[in-house]
C-alpha cells in the first residue's frame, strides 16, 4: 500500500509539470533510464536515412552533328546558278545579312532575261540556313531543327496570296524534305517554289520563283520545282562537305 501511494504522489507531481517538461523530468519513471532520449534519436536518424535522395540530373543531349554553316552564297553551284537563274545580276549572289553567320546566313540571286518582241522572264533563287545546338534545358539540336522545320513549312503554306497551294514531300534531300509550289495572280503570274529541308540540326529553306513579262511565256512549275529540289540538294551537300574533318 506505501507503495502504491508514493507512485500515485509522483504520477500526480509529474501531471502538474508543464507537457515541456514531462517529457524530460518524468519519463524515467519508466525505470528505462535515458532510452526515452535514445529512442527519439533513433527515429530522427532513421527518417533522415528513410528520406529521398536528391533526383539524378537529366542526361545531356547529344551533341550537335554540324558545328557551323557554309558560305551561303556557295552553297549553290556556279552553273546551276546560270542555269535556274538566266542573265544573273550577280553570279555571287547578295549575302543575307547576319550577325550569327555560325548559326544564320542566307543568300540570294535574281535575272531578268529580255528577249524583245519576245518577252522577258525573271527569275529569284533564294537559299536560308539555319543551325540548331544540343541545349540542356531545350533539347538536341536535331529536335530544335525539326521543330524548325515544321515551323518553316507551316508558314510556307500559308503564304499571302498564294492560290493553288501543293504540298508535296521532296524525296533525296536531307533528312526530311517538302516542297510547297503556288501561283500569285499580280499584274502577271507570278510562280513560286519553296523547299524546306532539314539534314541533322541545320534546316535549310529553300525559295525559287519566276514570271514572265510583255508576252513571254509563263514559267514551267514543273520545271520550277525540278530545279528547285535540285539546288536544295546542292546546298543540303554543302552543309556535310563544310563540317567534314580534313584528312590527316
Amino acid at each position: 500500500m506505501h507503495r502504491s501511494a508514493s507512485r500515485l504522489t509522483r504520477v500526480l507531481a509529474c501531471a502538474a509539470v508543464p507537457v515541456i517538461l514531462t517529457v524530460a523530468g518524468c519519463s524515467s519513471d519508466s525505470g528505462k533510464g535515458g532510452s526515452g532520449s535514445d529512442n527519439s534519436k533513433k527515429k530522427s536518424d532513421s527518417s533522415a536515412s528513410a528520406a529521398p535522395s536528391a533526383a539524378p540530373s537529366a542526361p545531356k543531349p547529344e551533341k550537335a552533328a554540324f558545328d557551323k554553316l557554309p558560305d551561303p552564297c556557295k552553297v549553290v553551284q556556279a552553273k546551276t546558278i546560270e542555269t535556274l537563274v538566266p542573265e544573273v545580276k550577280d553570279k555571287n549572289g547578295t549575302a543575307t545579312k547576319s550577325n550569327d553567320l555560325a548559326n544564320r546566313a542566307g543568300c540570294s540571286w535574281h535575272g531578268l532575261d529580255e528577249n524583245g518582241l519576245k518577252g522577258s522572264d525573271y527569275r529569284w533563287l533564294a537559299v536560308s540556313l539555319v543551325r540548331y545546338d544540343s541545349h540542356a534545358s531545350l533539347g538536341s539540336g536535331n529536335k530544335r531543327a525539326e521543330e524548325q522545320y515544321n515551323k518553316q513549312l507551316e508558314a510556307a503554306k500559308v503564304s499571302e496570296g498564294g492560290q493553288n497551294v501543293k504540298v508535296e514531300a521532296a524525296g533525296g534531300v536531307g533528312d526530311q524534305a517538302t516542297s510547297v509550289t503556288y501561283s500569285v495572280k499580280k499584274d502577271v503570274d507570278f510562280f513560286n517554289t519553296t523547299i524546306v529541308a532539314r539534314t541533322q540540326n541545320v534546316v535549310v529553306t529553300l525559295d525559287y520563283n519566276g514570271a514572265a513579262y510583255e508576252g513571254a511565256q509563263a514559267p514551267d512549275q514543273k520545271k520550277l520545282l525540278e530545279g528547285a529540289i535540285a539546288a536544295a540538294k546542292e546546298s543540303v551537300g554543302s552543309v556535310a562537305a563544310a563540317n567534314q574533318q580534313p584528312q590527316q
